[in-house]
């Protein structure tokens, strides 16, 4: 246990394909290798959903009352869901939301208080979890409020790709008037800052896309990209930021500049979502850089169309278990390697002796 990062499952929508790309995931024992898994959600859930899936007969849980009590080669679940919860699966119940939030909650105060290293969140509904008393847009909110951070960075991540968004859940209406200089500056220091630590990335190159249809064309379309967008590259390259753009994003993902870029920074939703998705659905991992501690998540919702048939890909939720371990261990790594640095001293008169 000590050797091994102790990861946090939340269990998600109980009628969605969290048990499901949960249960394929942990099926691999290449997992056990290098993390401790411990679901927060329901034994009678879990057997439920297992019965779904033929290759997964023989896998078994070892329930437990806390985190400290975890097997470093089981699966590991701690029984917080109340029996009395019904299993529907794809429907968007009242039961199905309440499970999803009772799980994030117990597995949020497992994290805070150290017990476990990383979390790990399955998709929830979030007009079901709104309705039972969640106020916020989605998990990066939350976590972004419950752990103190003055901002964070919706980051999406896979091994060919990583787009960051200056605004999340927001209605595209809203967009324009809460994109400000000092928001875009902001993001991409959160982005640098991020893939310095937590992706071992020495020196980002980074890529700002403009807001809107070919930046802007000279102001015509547009005067963010003149006023708001290149202001705050500016600012941020004078400063030693490899930061380029604006980019129109129609140019930018229909050419190679993606390959010449650590990182990209859309201005909205959609604009860092469709091409993601695009380009890494099966194995992205949807990351909250900015916070003091590790969250990541598998790029898909609910799917309640495919809940309880067996058919859900797994993928995306095992590169968000392996990517939380990795980011784990860069951050280790990069701060041992600043820690005490050592004092540089001149010689008497201020000048060096060579």
């Amino acid at each position: 246990m000590k050797n091994k990062i102790v990861v946090g499952i939340t269990q998600g929508d109980s009628n969605g394909i969290g048990y499901e790309v949960i249960i394929k995931s942990l099926s691999d024992q290449r997992v056990f290798d290098i993390c401790t898994p411990i679901i927060y959600g329901s034994s009678k859930f879990f057997g439920y959903y297992k019965k779904s899936l033929q290759e997964t007969e023989n896998i078994s849980t070892n329930v437990i009352t806390k985190s400290s009590d975890a097997h470093s080669k089981r699966i590991n679940l701690i029984n917080c869901i109340p029996d009395n919860l019904l299993i529907e699966p794809g429907k968007a119940s009242e039961d199905g939301a309440r499970a999803a939030l009772i799980s994030l909650e117990a597995a949020v105060k497992d994290l805070k208080d150290g017990n476990i290293d990383v979390l790990v969140t399955a998709p929830f509904n979030k007009s079901g979890v709104s309705k039972e008393g969640f106020s916020f847009p989605g998990h990066t909110e939350y976590l972004t409020k419950y752990f103190s951070a003055e901002e964070s960075l919706m980051f999406m991540v896979s091994d060919s790709l990583k787009i960051g968004l200056v605004t999340n859940h927001l209605s595209i209406s809203d967009v324009a008037e809460s994109i400000t200089t000092s928001l875009v500056k902001k993001k991409v220091l959160l982005m640098s800052d991020s893939l310095k630590r937590d992706f071992a990335v020495d020196r980002p190159k980074i890529a700002v896309l403009s807001l809107n249809p070919h930046s802007g064309d000279h102001g015509l379309l547009g005067k963010e990209e003149q006023e708001i967008i290149t202001p705050a590259i500016n600012e941020l390259f004078e400063q030693g930021e490899l930061v380029f753009g604006p980019f129109s994003s129609d140019g930018f993902f229909g050419s190679d500049y993606i390959g010449k870029f650590d990182a990209v920074l859309a201005m909205y939703h959609d604009q860092g979502m469709i091409p993601f998705k695009t380009i890494s659905f099966d194995k992205g991992v949807n990351f909250t850089a900015g916070l003091s501690v590790v969250r990541c998540s598998p790029d898909h919702g609910t799917a309640y169309d495919l809940a309880g048939k067996g058919k859900a890909g797994h993928l995306s939720m095992l590169s968000s278990i392996y990517t939380a371990c990795d980011i784990y261990r860069n951050r280790e790594n990069y701060d041992a390697l600043r820690a005490n640095p050592l004092k540089v001293e001149m010689p008497a008169g201020g000048k060096d002796n060579d």
